[in-house]
């Protein structure tokens, strides 16, 4: 029995989805990947913990994919294994705290706290990515970031496969960063977010407020990965970008968004490399104009 079917029969006996030579585009924000050997998608912790141990004794390379919405993926064929934590989207609570698994959907969470009056999590309403991911870079918007809620997490060290907890002092936060970004084999499985009690129509109103802004000053309508660099100190990425007037610029199918400078838009075919030379064109002309280098916010993997 060759690799691909030991972890073919692993997912089936498991109940986890397993896909073969699948485009990983469909997966991202952006609509830009290539295709790899298999994709799997465990539906618990218990699951991806076996997957993982499987995959380390097939001698496989891998990639860890939340709801693909931060990222930039090249299109070169990736020889290995894709895993989606998507299937691990389970939401609990008790009390003032939510129980989340890695690939819960942070509007889903938003919604769930609001439906229980829990306010902490209505700068969260629509970031289109996950518990995982959102611990990960240490996402935040209007006011809050995810380190102001995160009580605890529950991660898989890929190297030794033991599951270890952080509490919340323990995860180094800092602007867009965490533990997690500094140790690339500490698989996030879940967290508790610890909220607060709150009037929900105030908390209804502070989301749709933020969702508002989001159609408002965001080109929602084109595939994308969000903000694409970080602010730095004393400056914000997009209005340096505005004043190099680069809104508009393009490369190949890729464009600096006409509403929004921080984001970089598929306006049709956009490839890995049009996004690539985009971003390092921006940065370029950005540091000649201004003597600052902005750094990316997003994550470029390449293989």
């Amino acid at each position: 029995m060759d690799k691909t079917d030991m972890i073919a029969n692993y997912c089936k006996k498991s109940g986890c989805v397993f896909k073969k030579n699948e485009k990983l585009s469909g997966y991202t924000s952006f609509k830009i990947g290539g295709t790899a050997d298999i994709a799997v998608f465990p539906k618990n912790s218990l699951c991806f913990a076996g997957l993982m141990g499987l995959i380390k004794e097939c001698g496989l390379k891998y990639i860890l994919l939340g709801n693909g919405s931060n990222v930039l993926l090249c299109e070169n064929h990736f020889c290995g294994a894709a895993i989606f934590t998507s299937h691990m989207d389970a939401v609990d609570i008790q009390g003032t705290k939510i129980y989340a698994q890695c690939g819960a959907p942070l509007t889903k969470l938003a919604n769930a706290a609001k439906a229980h009056s829990l306010s902490g999590l209505e700068f969260a309403y629509g970031i289109p990515g996950t518990v995982g991911g959102a611990i990960y870079m240490n996402a935040g918007a209007y006011g809050g970031q995810m380190s102001d809620i995160v009580f605890m997490s529950s991660y898989l060290d890929a190297d030794t496969l033991e599951v270890r907890n952080l509490d919340a002092g323990q995860h180094e936060f800092a602007y867009r960063e965490s533990v997690y970004g500094k140790n690339g084999g500490f698989a996030l499985l879940y967290a508790i977010l610890n909220l607060e009690r709150g009037d929900r129509a105030e908390i209804e109103a502070a989301m749709e407020k933020n969702m508002a802004a989001r159609k408002e000053k965001q080109p929602l309508e084109y595939p994308s990965a969000g903000s694409v660099f970080k602010r730095g100190e004393g400056y914000y990425a997009a209005k340096l970008i505005e004043e190099c007037n680069l809104k508009g610029c393009s490369v190949g199918g890729a464009e600096v968004s006409e509403k929004h400078a921080g984001f970089i838009i598929n306006k049709g075919g956009a490839s890995f490399s049009d996004v690539v030379r985009l971003i390092e064109h921006i940065k370029s002309v950005v540091f000649d104009m201004t003597g600052i280098e902005i750094e990316c916010e997003i994550k470029i993997m390449e293989w």
